[in-house]
């Protein structure tokens, strides 16, 4: 599909007048990273993600009819209850974004109200829970715009919109596995919105889970988009790109296979690949705490003295996520227990496991 199918034409609004809906969405932890993207919102590589399940956006959007058509669009944001017009500028680009996707928009005045079950902005990605979470609030608008609109066209253009507001996003739509940008290897794959990893998964990576320790649940040093930027003159960002795609052909065999000492293999040397990238661009950063390092190589003594499969990866922050297969969560928890969560933050932590993607709780 192209940018065109996307496009919303030949509809009205005029049997639609107010209503609200809410959707709950999950945040996602992608596994092969993306870092560094073209205009607009092109990924540089491709990536995949688990989709989580205890860590969601719960979105309701408002909206009401205007009386006349008007040049402009207006909305009221509220998150955790709270308003919030420092969020406005986000959205408000958004919005601008896909405008010629989803016309109505002006026709309409909007109230966002979000929550999250994580800290917002520790590194969590919700940007990617939340933006995609508004996404499926404006698609159900359009579906009942068109009555005849698929399932899938629903999924593609939700997760196509989503991407538009926050790169990763897109893959916060659907679950277990997704994958956003074309690859050779993977099949139906698209640089436009993501995908269901194609292929049959290995039974090893069934009901995986995923701990996060939250390290620091305080706001990012520096923003994912900034971060992004700073790829476009970065002496290492044509073989990183090259890496992480080569790592998805690696990863894919991998969730066929059921290799768990090459999934661990990847999946780490990812994270220490997307912050070695922040820590060698212009200017730098470093976005790990001492406590994640702790919390790294105590992962490593555990693997070493067990032969566990637990393992880690990071996002563009310094909370660590434990991953583990399902039969050995209760090894694997005991030692979270006893000797992780002292490196958290209020010894805060977050139980998760692959979900299976986001879920309309409301339509009025």
């Amino acid at each position: 599909m192209t940018e065109t199918d996307f496009i919303l034409s030949n509809y009205t609004t005029k049997n639609t007048s107010e209503g609200s809906i809410t959707w709950k969405t999950p945040s996602n932890i992608a596994l092969v990273k993306y870092w560094g993207k073209q205009e607009p919102q092109i990924p540089e590589n491709t990536s995949i993600s688990f989709t989580l399940d205890a860590c969601f956006t719960l979105t309701t959007l408002k909206y009401k009819k205007r009386n006349s058509a008007q040049d402009d669009f207006n909305f009221e944001v509220y998150f955790e209850g709270e308003k919030k017009d420092d969020f406005k500028p986000k959205i408000a680009t958004f919005f601008k974004r896909i405008e010629q996707y989803v016309p109505f928009l002006k026709d309409f005045d909007f109230v966002v109200e979000s929550r999250n079950s994580f800290p917002h902005s520790s590194g969590i990605a919700s940007s990617a829970s939340g933006m995609s979470a508004l996404a499926l609030c404006i698609m159900s608008i359009e579906k009942e715009l068109n009555s005849e609109m698929t399932d899938v066209y629903f999924n593609k253009k939700a997760s196509f919109l989503a991407r538009l507001g926050s790169g990763s996003a897109c893959r916060s739509i659907e679950g277990e596995l997704i994958v956003w940008g074309n690859h050779t290897d993977i099949e139906g794959s698209s640089n436009l919105f993501g995908v269901k990893y194609p292929n049959k998964v290995h039974s090893n990576f069934k009901n995986y889970h995923d701990t996060i320790l939250l390290v620091d649940e305080g706001e990012k040093q520096v923003s994912s988009t900034v971060g992004h930027k700073l790829m476009y003159n970065h002496p290492f960002a044509q073989q990183r790109f090259k890496q992480a795609n080569d790592n998805i052909s690696k990863i894919s065999e991998v969730l066929q296979n059921g290799d768990l000492k090459q999934f661990i293999a990847i999946v780490e040397s990812e994270a220490l690949s997307l912050h070695a990238m922040m820590m060698t661009s212009s200017p730098y950063f470093i976005l790990m705490k001492p406590n994640t390092l702790k919390i790294i190589h105590k992962i490593w003594e555990f693997r070493a003295a067990t032969n566990s499969n637990i393992c880690f990866t990071l996002d563009a922050g310094a909370n660590v996520h434990v991953l583990f297969p399902e039969n050995e969560k209760e090894l694997v928890n005991n030692f979270i227990v006893n000797e992780l969560i002292q490196y958290c933050q209020e010894n805060h932590y977050i139980c998760d496991r692959v979900g299976i993607g986001a879920k309309q709780l409301s339509n009025n």
